[in-house]
C-alpha cells in the first residue's frame, strides 16, 4: 500500500531532493456563459471565427452552445497557465460583438429551461454524441444546471518526485505505484476538500429565475435574488437539480479497480426513469441510454482521476490499461473579482494543498467516512461562514476555524521546502492569504461578493455584469499580429478537421452509437 511513512518523515527525505522533483504541472479548463448586456444568456451560435468547438484544442463549449470552455496547455509555472488563459480571452472577446463573458459562476437571468441552447458539435457521429449526451443531461437534471460554470484544476507532479517518493518508501518504481500515489491525494483531498470550498466559494447567491417553480431554503435578499447569509459556493449545493438519481452511487477512492469498476457497474444499471423516457422516440435521440450514467463524465465529483486517451479510446479503459496520469479538481468556484477567476496565490495555494495531500499518510476511506466528507460537503456550502459552524470529524463536531487553522499550520514546513527548492516566497505568502480568510470569514470571495452587493444596493445580475464590464476592459486589449494570426490558424485548421471527421464517418449514427456502447 502506498504511503507507509509520516508527512514529517517524507518531508525530512525530500530536504534533500533535486529542485526538479517538486516542481508541480497544471491546466486549467475554465468555463464562461456568453451573455447580452441585459445579463440573458446569449442565443448566439459558437462562431465560427472561434473554431470548432468540436476539434479546437484551447476554445470550446461545454453543455450550452453559449458556454465557452477554455483550455489551457500543461505549464510548469502559475504564470504561463494565466498568460495563456489572458491570451484565449482576449482573441474571444475579438469576435464576440457586444456580448461579454459572464464572471460567475451562477448564471444570469435564464426564465425557462428551453432559453438554454443545448451545445451543437456538427453532423459527425462524434459530433452527434456529444450533443445526444447533452439531451440526456436536459432530461435528467435540466437545462438551467448545466449552465452553472466553473474552474476545473488539473495536476500532476514530476517523474522525479515520482522516484524519490518510491526510493523513501522503499517500492519499486512502476504505474501502479504512481496510481496509487494519486488515490493517496485524491483520498486526501476529499477529506479535506471542504476548506478549498470556504477559501474560495465564491457563489452565495443567485439570480431568483435559477430556482422558479422550484422548492429550495433559500432567503430573499432583494427583489431580484436569493442567497443564504453564511453560504460559500451554491453552485456545489445541487440547487435546481430535476433528480437525484446520483446520491445512492458510492465511488470508492481507495483503488484504481475499485473506482473504475464502480463507474462502470453505474453505467451498466438502468434506471426505470430514464427506461420510461426512452432512448429515441419519432427519430429524436433523448438520451445515450437508460443507464445511472449514460458515460463516466456524467458522475458529478468534485475530484477525478484522469488519464490521456488516445483516439478512441474510452476515459476508463485508458485509466484501467495505463494508470493515472493527473488528477482533476472540480469544486472550484470562479472568481468574479478577478478576470481569469483565479490568480497566482490561488494557483499557489492549490499546489501546496494537493502535494500536501499527496505526501500526507492517507488510510482508505470507509463508507461511513465517506459521508462523512459528503455530510461536511454539503453543510460548508450553505453555511460555512456561520461562526458557530461545525464539521464532523471522525463523529466529532469540530469547528471549522480550529480544523482549518490545523491543517494550514500543518502545511507550514511544506510551504517553506517548496520555497526554499523554488528560490521565491509564493507559497509562504498564499498560505498567509488562506490564513488570513479563516481568521476572518469577510476575507473570503463570498463574503465579498454579498458586501459588494449591499454597499452598492444592486441585485446579483447587475453585480455579475458590471464585473464582467470591467473584465472586458482587460480581455479586448489588443493582441500583436503575430500572436492574432497563429490563432486564427489554430480557429481554420479546427475547422477543417471536424471537416474531415465528418466526410470519414462510414457508418450511420444509429450503428455509431450502438458500436459505441458496446465498447462501453
Amino acid at each position: 500500500m502506498y504511503q507507509s511513512i509520516s508527512f514529517t518523515q517524507t518531508l525530512k527525505a525530500l530536504e534533500q531532493a533535486d529542485k526538479a522533483s517538486l516542481t508541480f504541472y497544471r491546466g486549467i479548463e475554465k468555463e464562461g456563459l456568453r451573455v447580452k448586456t441585459d445579463t440573458r444568456i446569449s442565443q448566439i451560435p459558437h462562431q465560427a471565427s472561434l473554431g470548432s468547438a468540436l476539434t479546437h484544442p484551447y476554445i470550446t463549449t461545454d453543455y450550452s452552445e453559449a458556454l465557452l470552455e477554455f483550455i489551457t496547455p500543461v505549464r510548469d509555472s502559475a504564470s504561463k497557465v494565466l498568460d495563456f488563459l489572458q491570451t484565449a480571452h482576449s482573441y474571444t472577446y475579438q469576435h464576440l460583438g457586444e456580448e461579454l463573458i459572464w464572471p460567475a459562476s451562477m448564471p444570469g437571468v435564464i426564465d425557462e429551461e428551453l432559453d438554454v441552447p443545448i451545445a451543437q458539435f456538427g453532423e459527425s457521429n462524434v459530433g452527434q454524441l456529444k450533443h445526444v449526451y447533452r439531451h440526456g443531461l436536459w432530461h435528467r437534471y435540466g437545462r438551467k444546471m448545466q449552465c452553472i460554470a466553473g474552474l476545473h484544476y488539473n495536476f500532476s507532479v514530476a517523474d522525479e518526485l515520482w522516484s524519490d517518493l518510491a526510493k523513501i518508501q522503499n517500492k519499486p518504481l512502476e504505474q501502479n505505484f504512481i496510481s496509487e500515489g494519486y488515490f493517496s491525494l485524491i483520498r486526501n483531498f476529499r477529506r479535506n476538500s471542504w476548506l478549498l470550498l470556504y477559501l474560495f466559494g465564491a457563489s452565495p447567491t443567485l439570480d431568483k429565475s435559477f430556482v422558479k417553480g422550484k422548492e429550495h431554503p433559500l432567503q430573499t435578499l432583494d427583489d431580484e435574488s436569493l442567497y443564504l447569509p453564511y453560504a460559500t459556493s451554491l453552485r456545489m449545493s445541487g440547487l435546481g437539480y430535476q433528480n437525484n438519481a446520483q446520491d445512492g452511487l458510492f465511488v470508492c477512492f481507495n483503488g484504481l479497480s475499485s473506482y473504475t469498476n464502480t463507474l462502470q457497474q453505474a453505467m451498466k444499471q438502468s434506471i426505470p426513469a430514464y427506461e420510461e423516457l426512452g432512448v429515441k422516440k419519432a427519430g429524436t435521440y433523448f438520451q445515450l441510454n437508460t443507464n445511472l450514467l449514460q458515460i463516466e463524465n456524467e458522475y458529478y465529483s468534485d475530484v477525478r482521476p484522469k488519464r490521456n486517451s488516445k483516439q478512441g479510446e474510452k476515459p476508463l479503459t485508458a485509466l484501467n490499461e495505463h494508470g493515472v496520469e493527473y488528477i482533476e479538481v472540480r469544486c472550484l468556484d470562479l472568481n468574479p473579482f478577478m478576470a481569469l477567476g483565479i490568480d497566482e496565490p490561488q494557483i499557489h495555494f492549490m499546489d501546496l494543498f494537493l502535494s500536501y495531500c499527496l505526501l500526507s499518510a492517507s488510510p482508505v476511506l470507509e463508507e461511513a467516512e465517506c459521508k462523512e466528507v459528503a455530510e461536511n460537503q454539503h453543510n460548508v456550502v450553505l453555511d460555512g461562514r456561520n461562526p458557530a459552524f461545525t464539521l464532523m470529524r471522525k463523529g466529532i463536531k469540530t469547528p471549522l476555524k480550529k480544523w482549518a487553522l490545523e491543517v494550514l499550520q500543518d502545511m507550514k514546513a511544506l510551504a517553506e521546502l517548496l520555497d526554499a527548492k523554488q528560490g521565491s516566497h509564493q507559497y509562504q505568502s498564499a498560505l498567509t492569504l488562506m490564513l488570513e480568510r479563516v481568521e476572518n470569514p469577510e476575507l473570503t470571495p463570498s463574503a465579498k461578493v454579498l458586501a459588494d452587493m449591499k454597499a452598492k444596493e444592486i441585485p446579483f445580475k447587475e453585480f455579475a455584469l458590471q464585473q464582467a464590464k470591467l473584465h472586458s476592459v482587460q480581455h479586448q486589449q489588443s493582441l500583436e499580429a503575430k500572436k492574432a494570426g497563429e490563432w486564427r490558424e489554430i480557429a481554420q485548421k479546427s475547422l477543417k478537421k471536424q471537416q474531415d471527421i465528418e466526410t470519414s464517418d462510414e457508418v450511420n449514427f444509429d450503428q455509431y452509437l450502438a458500436d459505441y456502447l458496446n465498447k462501453l
